[in-house]
């Protein structure tokens, strides 16, 4: 059946358009209720069980399905996702309005109509000829949608009772909204309200603590004192905005001061505006990342940001009288060009709430149900929550999320939605330092699977199309221990003219992963593999990472290969692209090919090709540095982990030989090589990559250090500081190059990924390229991917397709890469600090000056089981009332881990 609405719209000339839409209603559409006879074979995907047994409710003791309304899905999740609710059906109407409000939501919902154990259909009801409503004449779209719902579970009551009128089967209307309840059980509806029905559920107490508090009434604290002015509505915000009135930016709160805030202003120009927010009031329930209109206070109002580091340390207290108190401590007397523009916060304009992990602050009122939630990010305030589960949960990591904040509580109103695991277990804090990073990491789902070639596997004659034949080449690859996620390989040859021909060639990656399937759409959510001490979250399925794609020695593999031909000087003579197939002919760890270089007695083609490509990289590394590109070292630790336990049992810095500078040259050639190429021939829409310059105030702690030791650094052009660091030696502190080079890296500007018709500044400064890109590591950087495609259409290897040529959606997708590789790399350096325990130190009284050696004594001081830190005790030089004897018993760690503890620094 085909209905069809027309209606007019004029267009930006001025003209009018006749539009016609058809909308199709179908009678084959299935119930999915198994067993249905009038629906038998009509059903796709997971179905509802026969004879839904659990949860057994007070209310409705008879076997039911759950139909649950909009906003039940968008605030109830965490209820909907536990284990106890199955057998729910997710109308068509209520998951378009689900996608339009929340993409988060949207996305956990779909996750859990893919798990078959839960057993949620979704039920097409715009499509139903029984179920279609038309929206009728002065009936708004929420109304109309409604209507819609209550017909369609109507419609499921009557369907169930044809199908067997002794299964007593029926469909429960879950509902939050009022009018809508009351409507329904006009219309013989069974219906209730999420809470209702959850504390009916006798079997699943626990299910209560997960409710989302969605009224502010009866969660207010018990004074009902209001603490903070009201928030205005958006449309008011939008018009203060406008006129200039309001400032919009985001709300980034203080993790060392919890009275204080910035709000970064967002502007048209790349130049943001800093406004500095101070006290409870004027910070107005902000939580870190939402996105908030602030109103600049007058100058005389005007303050600096504090240098006072305050801790809400406070216990289920709500002692404004103390905040105020702790408020006028900020206020010290200052210079005033130390004044900053300073705002309150006048209303939220979007709300960016997450579940937070953290630990219960139990509440000293015996048998209270209202408990304080510390989350683990200092960022983000205390949550109040109700649980009765407070005793069986101290101790432990859980997941909070944030369900609203009244004007008259200290804190927000939140619910316990999950409980991870003993505090200090280390796959519990795993799993924290995963959520608190935002690091996709849940396994990848049979969708995502389904996209994967079937095995066995092996290269087809479709596959050599537009494909150029290796596999005689005699190409290696060159990566750290225990590497199987191969991405690149390398070879060099010389040629009959004399010259040398030296070729990278990378997996081919996106010849597995085709544009817009699910497989493609999880790698770019997740965009970056992730690296941790213990284990590795790979961006996309291990089929593909450290198998089909990973170049290892002796099989057959799918490549794209850049090939130079150089003459002995590295000078680039021509340059080619070619997708290929290789047979790589060893897979080398950095050691084993430094060992092949020096040898005297080995001269094996492999060996040979080393020997090329090492004295080609040494010139070329040369040739850059002149050009003023920075040569940096980083504490990169390296762990080894016991094979049984995965524990980490030894740990040491990363050592560098010149195989790790051969293979590094080499690749940022190819990048540098692919980058002029997309952009010759994309250049709106080549995806770059780009390091801004650091202006000259990050380089004070820099400047310092080196001045602290009688150097001299200066940082005007990225020239004179690779010249500076490069002069920087001490005879009696070999380590203090290294450790200045550490200090710089701290310094640098966050490189980042870009669209070329966005921008205009392409220049790289850590590497002194004029353009630049990244193309050589395709299995754990989806950046690369999209180079892949675009330099393959730009060759005439593959064809294109619309997203890659849209410059807005390519901005888009960069500046998600570009938080994912952040968030990976605070993730990975969080891994580390767990692992090693990173330690910080503070001597009073007594001034030490940065790089001067000390002896300490470590301890671990578990005091805070949330926020355990090292303390460090001074042994030499001898203080008075300082230092301890290295005698000196720890009381705080047993006496293998006393052992394992001490060091000398």
């Amino acid at each position: 059946m085909l209905k069809s609405k027309t209606f007019l719209k004029k267009t930006r000339a001025g003209g009018v358009m006749k539009i016609v839409r058809e909308h199709y209603l179908r009678d084959d559409i299935g119930c999915g209720a198994p067993g249905c006879t009038a629906c038998d074979g009509a059903h796709e995907g997971p179905v509802l069980e026969p004879q839904p047994l659990d949860p057994a409710s007070s209310l409705c003791p008879r076997p039911h399905y759950l139909l649950p309304d909009t906003n039940v899905l968008l605030h109830q999740i965490d209820v909907l996702e536990d284990p106890a609710i199955r057998n729910v059906i997710v109308l068509q109407t209520v998951l378009q309005e689900v996608r339009n409000r929340s993409a988060p939501v949207y996305k956990r919902i779909r996750d859990v109509t893919n798990n078959q154990e839960k057993h949620f259909y979704t039920f097409t009801n715009e499509h139903h000829r029984e179920t279609y409503v038309e929206q009728e004449q002065g009936e708004n779209a929420n109304d109309r949608n409604d209507r819609a719902i209550r017909v369609a579970a109507k419609w499921y009551n009557e369907h169930l009772k044809k199908m067997s009128a002794e299964n007593h089967l029926q469909v429960i209307f879950i509902t939050n909204d009022k009018k809508n309840k009351e409507k329904a059980i006009e219309e013989g509806i069974p219906a209730f309200t999420c809470e209702e029905y959850v504390k009916s559920l006798t079997a699943n107490p626990e299910l209560i603590d997960r409710l989302a508090c969605l009224s502010e009434e009866g969660n207010e604290i018990e004074s009902g004192r209001i603490i903070f002015s009201e928030h205005l509505p958006l449309s008011k915000l939008q018009q203060g905005i406008k006129s200039g009135t309001y400032l919009q930016g985001t709300f980034r709160a203080s993790r060392e001061n919890y009275l204080e805030a910035t709000v970064w202003v967002h502007g048209d120009t790349e130049e943001e505006k800093e406004i500095i927010l101070q006290g409870l009031k004027n910070l107005n329930r902000a939580i870190h990342e939402d996105i908030v209109a602030v109103e600049l206070l007058p100058k005389n109002q005007w303050v600096a940001p504090s240098s006072v580091v305050l801790h809400d340390e406070g216990q289920n207290e709500d002692d404004v009288e103390k905040e105020e108190e702790r408020e006028r401590i900020l206020k010290t007397a200052v210079n005033e060009k130390m004044l900053k523009p300073t705002g309150r916060v006048v209303g939220i304009i979007k709300r960016n709430w997450r579940p937070y992990c953290g630990m219960l602050s139990k509440s000293d009122i015996k048998e209270s149900r209202r408990h304080l939630f510390t989350p683990a990010d200092r960022r983000i305030p205390r949550i109040r929550i109700e649980t009765r589960q407070a005793s069986a949960l101290e101790g432990r990591r859980i997941i909070v999320a944030i369900d609203g904040w009244p004007r008259n509580s200290r804190y927000p109103n939140g619910h316990f939605v999950k409980n991870l695991g003993d505090v200090g277990d280390k796959e519990t804090e795993t799993e924290v330092l995963l959520l608190e990073h935002d690091v996709p990491h849940q396994p990848f789902s049979q969708a995502v699977l389904s996209f994967l070639p079937k095995m066995p596997w092996s290269i087809t004659e479709k596959d050599m199309k537009n494909r150029e034949d290796l596999r005689h080449l005699c190409v290696c690859s060159v990566d750290p221990p225990g590497c199987t996620d191969i991405d690149d390989a390398l070879h060099c040859r010389e040629l009959e003219n004399g010259n040398l021909e030296v070729g990278v060639h990378i997996a081919d990656v996106s010849h597995f992963i085709r544009p817009g399937n699910a497989l493609d759409q999880e790698s770019a959510r997740r965009g970056t593999t992730v690296y941790l001490c213990e284990k590795r979250i790979d961006m996309v399925p291990e089929l593909l990472s450290s198998n089909l794609c990973s170049l290892r020695c002796n099989v057959d593999r799918l490549a794209f290969s850049c090939i130079w031909e150089m003459n002995h000087n590295a000078e680039i003579l021509k340059v080619r692209f070619t997708k290929s197939a290789i047979n790589s002919k060893a897979s080398l760890t950095y050691a084993e090919a430094q060992m092949r270089i020096d040898s005297a007695a080995m001269n094996d083609d492999i060996t040979t090709s080393l020997r090329g490509l090492n004295k080609l990289a040494k010139i070329l590394k040369k040739r850059r540095i002149e050009k003023g590109a920075l040569t940096l070292s980083s504490p990169e630790v390296r762990f080894h982990m016991d094979s049984e336990t995965h524990d980490p049992i030894d740990l040491q810095t990363k050592e560098l030989r010149e195989t790790n500078s051969m293979v590094e040259e080499f690749m940022l050639l190819a990048n540098i090589s692919v980058a002029k190429k997309i952009h010759e021939e994309f250049s709106e829409h080549a995806l770059l990559r780009k390091h801004p310059a650091p202006p000259p105030s990050n380089y004070e702690i820099l400047v310092k250090a080196a001045k602290s030791k009688n150097l001299e650094i200066k940082t005007d052009t990225a020239k004179s500081l690779a010249d500076s660091l490069d002069r920087a030696d001490s005879a009696t502190f070999p380590y203090l190059n290294t450790l200045l080079r550490i200090l710089a890296t701290r310094c640098m500007m966050q490189a980042v990924y870009f669209c070329s018709g966005m921008d205009n500044d392409f220049h790289h400064y850590g590497l002194a390229s004029p353009i630049y890109t990244h193309f050589t590591s395709p299995i754990r950087r989806y950046a690369d991917i999209i180079v892949h495609r675009l330099l393959a259409v730009a060759i005439g290897a593959d064809c294109t397709y619309p997203e890659l040529t849209d410059k807005h959606k390519l901005a888009d997708l960069c500046k998600n890469l570009n938080l994912r590789h952040k968030m990976a790399q605070y993730a990975q350096r969080a891994s580390v600090a767990f692992h090693t325990q990173i330690p910080s130190l503070k001597i009073e009284d007594t001034v030490f000056h940065i790089f001067d050696k000390v002896k300490v004594k470590i301890m671990l001081d578990s005091s805070n089981l949330q926020h355990q830190k090292i303390r460090m005790s001074l042994v030499e030089p001898q203080i008075r009332g300082i230092s301890i004897s290295a005698d000196t018993p720890n009381m705080d760690i047993d006496e293998p881990e006393r052992k394992k503890k001490k060091c000398e620094k």
